[in-house]
């Protein structure tokens, strides 16, 4: 699975979107009159465009905060001048040695600057390509969805294809469901985060409440990186420990009502996957196909699961993926 990640990461992602995009190319084919390969097209340039649109929404944050970057850096001093004096006074530790540690791991930065700007233009390059062949992928998953489900179904025997084409309905249902009340669930974690930071008069709400939208949707770790981000952003905008708390609490106070009650509502029933499997699967899944594997982990989960229900000899396997039944 690590050897294969350049070829099966995008072909997951893929089959995962041409699962989401094929009641549209459904409904261009039936309804439409269109034929399969146009509505395909159509289907696939549709979806990229809203992925374009979020994209280009957070890119324009992203740019304020760039063209604001010197009087950050200001703001970011005068923060760091802040801790300096409260460190001082509280555990004894004079702003010299405070000086020397900060000057040495700013030394190491610039030394290894040449590798991480390499290794950024590497990491973006890839990421274009793996964009490029996953929608390509979808496209041919579209297109070609009856000759792929036929061959599914062909390689077991006869007698258990009802149970073949069950599965199959099962997952593309669950999946559909998984991802639309994932995207649900990410707009409504962004707006009121937004809200509640533009009320708290934060320069950059908008662009901190789609980093914690965004970022929520790996479970568990998501949350906690985007509660980092914002409360360093908001330390070196502010400069106040107050302001910083707050914001704190407004995120898990907001992953509480998430986790509790957003989540099993809009989500639903069908991916019923237990904390301590879904978070081993994050683990795992970072630690084979880095962030990507942390997205797929849990519906590749959630689809183990349904095929272990339905057959007999996996059964077992399916009580330790999910939630225990309140009884």
């Amino acid at each position: 699975m690590i050897i294969g990640k350049e070829i099966l990461s995008p072909l997951i992602f893929s089959c995962i979107f041409s699962i989401l995009l094929l009641p549209m190319a459904v409904f261009l084919e039936k309804k439409l009159r269109f034929p399969r390969a146009v509505a395909s097209i159509i289907s696939v340039v549709l979806f990229l465009t809203v992925i374009i649109l979020v994209l280009y929404i957070l890119g324009n944050q992203l740019s304020n905060l760039v063209n604001d970057w010197p009087q950050f850096q200001k703001q970011l001093a005068v923060s760091i001048n802040s801790m300096q004096d409260w460190i001082a006074s509280t555990f004894n530790v004079n702003t010299r040695k405070q000086l020397d540690v900060i000057h040495g791991l700013t030394q190491k930065v610039l030394d290894s600057g040449t590798i991480i700007a390499t290794t950024t233009l590497v990491s973006l390059s890839s990421t274009l390509l793996f964009l490029i062949f996953t929608f390509i992928y979808t496209f041919f998953f579209l297109l070609y969805r009856s000759l792929i489900k036929r061959f599914i179904v062909d390689v077991f025997k006869e007698k258990n294809s009802f149970l073949v084409y069950d599965i199959i309905e099962q997952v593309q249902y669950m999946i559909r469901q998984y991802i639309v009340g994932i995207f649900f669930q990410m707009t409504i974690v962004a707006a009121v985060v937004c809200l509640a930071f533009w009320i708290l008069g934060l320069k950059y709400a908008i662009l901190l409440g789609l980093i914690t939208g965004i970022f929520n949707i790996v479970p568990y770790i998501g949350i906690f990186t985007a509660l980092i981000i914002s409360c360093l952003i908001t330390f070196a905008t502010s400069g106040t420990f107050g302001m910083v708390l707050i914001v704190a609490m407004i995120i898990i106070v907001m992953h509480l009502i998430d986790s509790n009650i957003l989540l099993p509502l809009i989500v639903g029933s069908k991916v019923k996957i237990n904390a301590l499997i879904t978070i081993l699967g994050v683990v795992i899944g970072e630690l084979i196909w880095g962030i990507p594997g942390m997205f797929l982990s849990i519906p590749i989960i959630a689809v183990l699961k349904i095929i272990f229900e339905r057959v007999d000899s996996f059964k077992v396997w399916a009580i330790i993926l999910g939630d225990e039944e309140k009884r």
